[in-house]
């Protein structure tokens, strides 16, 4: 099959690139809300369309390299620029081809470490992306099972829920029931143990002790 055109598509490392800053500030835009929210989202990646990402140039101190949009764009020599999300093709992450494929992300993985699926037609911010099409050739050519579910599904824009990367957010302790602090007791010099034993069974509850002397 005769490769494809892809379209322009960023990642942090890419937007990162293309002004010359770190990648955590780029990621740190996206936060505050000046890059816009994401154009995609594959195998939980965010990406945006190149249109996108030249909209910050020249806001505040945010410029674009003219050398470094330039080699970006050399990196991806079938690359063309899309204006419009709505105007993408079905592209493809590890999930999405395990899922059309009926495998899990691991195989997919070994397959393309072992270079038995088609090579991505981009990498991204260090994850590969395919197209559809790319994928759908190559099951054809290896014989393997395609679910044509799956593949309508991306057709239409349709994609399955993933889980979040990243650490998990801790589920909260449970806190033991609240217990009433006891009645406030006075003990003598003779009442030495019972007085230890007192506090130190109101410290092993949690409460805290007030000791007030009198005469």
């Amino acid at each position: 099959m005769a490769q494809m055109r892809v379209p322009f598509l960023l990642g942090h490392a890419e937007i990162a690139f293309l002004y010359q800053v770190k990648r955590q500030t780029s990621q740190k835009w996206r936060t505050e809300g000046s890059l816009a929210a994401p154009d995609l989202v594959v195998s939980g990646n965010p990406y945006w369309l190149l249109a996108t990402v030249m909209r910050l140039n020249g806001v505040g101190d945010r410029h674009m390299a003219e050398d470094q949009l330039t080699s970006y764009k050399t990196s991806i020599p079938r690359g063309y620029e899309v204006q419009d999300k709505q105007d993408l093709p079905a592209i493809l992450g590890i999930q999405e081809v395990a899922r059309i494929l009926a495998r899990d992300a691991q195989a997919i993985s070994r397959w393309r470490n072992r270079r038995q699926i088609a090579e991505a037609d981009l990498t991204l911010s260090g994850s590969p992306l395919w197209l559809l099409e790319t994928i759908l050739d190559d099951a054809q050519q290896r014989q393997r099972t395609i679910l044509p579910s799956e593949v309508e599904l991306l057709r239409t824009g349709h994609r399955a829920p993933q889980k979040p990367r990243g650490r998990r957010q801790r589920a909260p302790l449970s806190q033991p029931p609240h217990k009433a602090p006891p009645a406030a007791r006075t003990f003598t010099g003779a009442d030495q143990a019972a007085a230890v034993e007192f506090l130190a069974a109101v410290l092993a509850e949690g409460h805290s002790v007030v000791i007030e002397p009198r005469p």
